[in-house]
C-alpha cells in the first residue's frame, strides 16, 4: 500500500516537471504549515527543499531527540484549527437537525475514525432526505388585510379565502409522500361547506414519480366529483410535460396552469 503510494505521487510529481506546475505532497501536515506561512508560489517550495537539504546534511543528529510528543502536539494542534465552533453554532441555529448529524459525525471521526465518520455522515444524511420527503412540512397559503401572504397548518377547514384553498406541497411528489398528499389534501375538503377551488402551489415540487402522477390524477376527479375546480400555480416547464402525460392537463385545461399566485386569485375570483 505504502508503495502504490509513492509510485503514484512520483508519477504525479513527473507531470508536474513536465508541465511547470507545483510539485506534489500527500502529507497534510505539510500542506497546512504551507498555508500557515501564506505560500503561493514557488519560492515557498524552493526554500522548503533548501531548508530539508540542510537538516538532512548537517542536523540529523540533533533531531533524533525531538520527542514524539512534540510531533504529536504540531499535528494536535493542526486538527484543532480544523474545528470550526463558530459555523456548528450557525448550524445549530439555523438548521438543528444537521447539526446533530455534524456532531455525531465529528464524534465518531475522532473516536472510531476517518472512514467510519464519512460512512455514517452519508447514511444519516440519506436518512434525513428521507424523511423530509417522507413527512413533508406543507402549508396552506393565505393573504392577511393589507395583501401580505400568510401561512397555516392544513388543518381541514383552513381556508386561504372564502371558496378557495392554495396548497403549498413542499418537495418532490413520489410513492413515498403521495398518500399523505392526498390525505391533506382531501381533508381540506372533506368539510361542511367545502371550497370551489382548489390551487394546488407546485412551486417547490421538483418531480413527480408514478405514483405521484396516478395520486394527482384521483386527486383532480375527486374534486370534479365534488363540483370542485383545480388547478395548479407556478409549475415548472418538466412538471407540466409530466402532468401531461398522466393525463392531468386534459382533466383540468390548460387555463388551469397559472404563473404566480396573484393569478390563481384574480382567476379563481374571476
Amino acid at each position: 500500500m505504502e508503495n502504490d503510494d509513492l509510485v503514484g505521487l512520483s508519477a504525479a510529481n513527473l507531470v508536474a516537471g513536465f508541465s511547470g506546475t507545483f510539485v506534489l505532497n500527500g502529507s497534510p501536515t505539510k500542506t497546512e504549515m504551507g498555508d500557515e506561512a501564506k505560500s503561493h508560489t514557488q519560492v515557498g517550495q524552493l526554500t522548503t527543499a533548501a531548508v530539508v537539504a540542510i537538516v538532512l546534511l548537517f542536523l540529523t543528529k540533533p533531531l533524533q531527540y525531538l520527542p514524539n510528543a512534540v510531533l504529536a502536539a504540531v499535528v494536535f494542534l493542526i486538527g484543532i484549527k480544523l474545528i470550526d465552533i463558530a459555523h456548528m453554532r450557525e448550524i445549530l441555529r439555523l438548521r438543528k437537525d444537521e447539526f446533530w448529524v455534524a456532531a455525531v459525525t465529528a464524534a465518531v471521526v475522532v473516536g472510531v475514525g476517518v472512514e467510519q465518520g464519512i460512512i455514517l455522515a452519508i447514511v444519516l444524511s440519506v436518512i434525513l432526505h428521507v424523511q423530509r420527503h417522507y413527512a413533508p412540512r406543507d402549508r396552506v397559503l393565505s393573504w392577511d388585510a393589507t395583501g401580505r401572504l400568510s401561512t397555516s397548518p392544513p388543518i381541514p377547514g383552513t381556508l386561504s379565502e372564502p371558496g378557495l384553498v392554495v396548497y403549498r406541497f413542499s418537495v418532490g411528489l413520489s410513492y413515498a409522500n403521495a398518500e399523505h398528499f392526498s390525505e391533506e389534501a382531501l381533508g381540506l375538503v372533506d368539510v361542511p361547506d367545502p371550497p370551489r377551488w382548489f390551487v394546488l402551489d407546485a412551486e417547490a415540487i421538483d418531480d413527480i414519480d408514478y405514483t405521484g402522477g396516478k395520486t394527482v390524477a384521483e386527486l383532480v376527479d375527486q374534486l370534479a366529483a365534488r363540483h370542485i375546480a383545480f388547478a395548479v400555480v407556478g409549475a415548472s416547464a418538466r412538471l407540466r410535460d409530466e402532468l401531461d402525460r398522466f393525463g392531468i392537463t386534459d382533466r383540468i385545461g390548460q387555463d388551469r396552469y397559472v404563473e404566480s399566485l396573484g393569478a390563481a386569485r384574480n382567476a379563481f375570483r374571476q
